[in-house]
């Protein structure tokens, strides 16, 4: 690198951080103007694998279901295609973003010994996202090896756990559920409307009247139906307040309507919390994520070209269509704002910004086991057979692909 060198670095190596840099490479990158000034992209995350977290519940129950070549990507490999004067993928956590001196501080993994370094930012993207509750759902932090770890664990205890209880009514849990009680009860049968004795007792805890809150009544009492027809048994108004490990290997649930549950095997899929924990108090919401502009998705508070994509910012609803139409405008953004600091550093970009508009539309895709599952897109409800099509197959195994290889930009938007 040369004193020129203006760095771009992205903080996150998932949906979000992937697209944004396969697409400023592909797109923005060779926009800019060459003149002794470099423009040096760096991606950072904690795993050298990108997790196809989408997959997880079909992959947490079964690696001849969902392999492991189909959840786990390497990242840097799929980077190789660019020039490495223009990339570099560095494996490290951000620890500490300082938006003063325009710097974020990482923490390198995969070393004996500890080891950070200060990485200075021209423009900086934080894609961070959110994690899960359970190592078996999305990266904590570390290493993908973690998480399959964490599976292959449960793959095992599944075969002998008589009592498995699940607790999340939203999407994460009805489809671990699902697959859980497929695995361990048999295929849904149409036909009954539950089996007469399931081979194992599986209880999906939710916390209100009605599981998948996106989705319409209609479809979630449906969703209920094809659960019970695979063994799975749903607990309205039910949320886990405490855990309590017993002397013969069974878990103890204390639930905040004063009851109590006793099973083999309890699995959390309660929701999401942001990965902001580097982020300054004053930049985020009060939920913890990061306070953007939900327009332009600049971190208007943080200065000059800091922006913000995917489930990490406060104007996301989540999910990976909400970043498939966030990227192109970020992108467009992201260029007009370096094309303006090429002359001035401090000058800000005046006007003409591309707009993001958020989708609020009903739209939402959860499969049920390996046959069934409800939906809607765009508020129009989906037959089953169509959500099995699109997702419910290989929970779109397909789309993980062109994220990681950046296929899914090889047009410009």
């Amino acid at each position: 690198m040369t004193a020129d060198t203006k760095n771009i670095v992205i903080l996150g190596g998932s949906y979000a951080g992937l697209s944004a840099a396969h697409y400023f490479l592909k797109h923005v990158h060779p926009s800019l103007p060459d003149s002794g000034e470099q423009y040096h992209v760096y991606l950072v995350d904690p795993s050298t694998h990108f997790y196809h977290r989408v997959a997880a519940p079909r992959a947490s129950v079964s690696f001849d279901l969902m392999p492991i070549t189909k959840t786990f990507h390497d990242i840097a490999k799929n980077f190789e295609q660019y020039d490495a004067g223009n990339f570099t993928f560095v494996q490290g956590k951000a620890t500490l973003l300082d938006t003063t001196r325009r710097t974020v501080t990482i923490q390198y993994s995969g070393m004996k010994k500890s080891k950070q370094t200060e990485l200075p930012y021209h423009s900086l993207i934080l894609a961070t996202g959110t994690r899960a509750h359970s190592l078996i759902l999305s990266l904590q932090g570390g290493g993908h090896e973690e998480v399959i770890e964490a599976q292959t664990k449960l793959h095992n205890e599944l075969t002998h756990a008589k009592s498995i209880v699940v607790a999340g009514g939203g999407p994460s849990g009805v489809e671990l559920s699902g697959e859980i009680g497929e695995i361990l009860n048999g295929a849904t049968c149409r036909f009954k409307k539950k089996p007469a004795v399931p081979k194992r007792r599986v209880i999906l805890l939710c916390g209100s009247e009605k599981l998948l809150p996106v989705l319409r009544p209609a479809l979630a009492k449906q969703a209920e139906v094809y659960l019970a027809r695979i063994g799975v048994t749903v607990k309205y108004n039910s949320r886990v307040e405490s855990t309590e490990k017993l002397g013969n290997g069974h878990t103890k649930l204390s639930l905040d309507n004063g009851e109590s549950l006793v099973c083999d095997l309890y699995l959390p899929a309660t929701g999401v919390t942001p990965a902001t924990g580097y982020i300054p108090y004053e930049l985020l919401d009060d939920r913890g994520y990061v306070k953007t502009n939900p327009e332009t998705l600049r971190v208007d508070q943080a200065g000059a070209r800091v922006y913000a994509i995917g489930d990490v910012g406060d104007y996301s609803r989540g999910g990976i269509m909400d970043i498939y139409d966030a990227i192109p405008v970020l992108m467009t953004n992201i260029q007009r704002d370096l094309l303006v600091a090429h002359k001035d550093d401090d000058a800000i970009s005046p006007g003409g910004d591309r707009k993001y508009k958020k989708n609020n539309s009903e739209t939402q895709l959860v499969p049920i086991g390996r046959s069934k599952g409800v939906g809607a897109f765009n508020g129009s409800r989906l037959p089953t057979l169509m959500v099995y099509m699109i997702k419910g197959r290989d929970y779109l195994s397909g789309a993980a692909v062109e994220i990681v290889t950046g296929s899914k930009w090889n047009k410009q938007v």
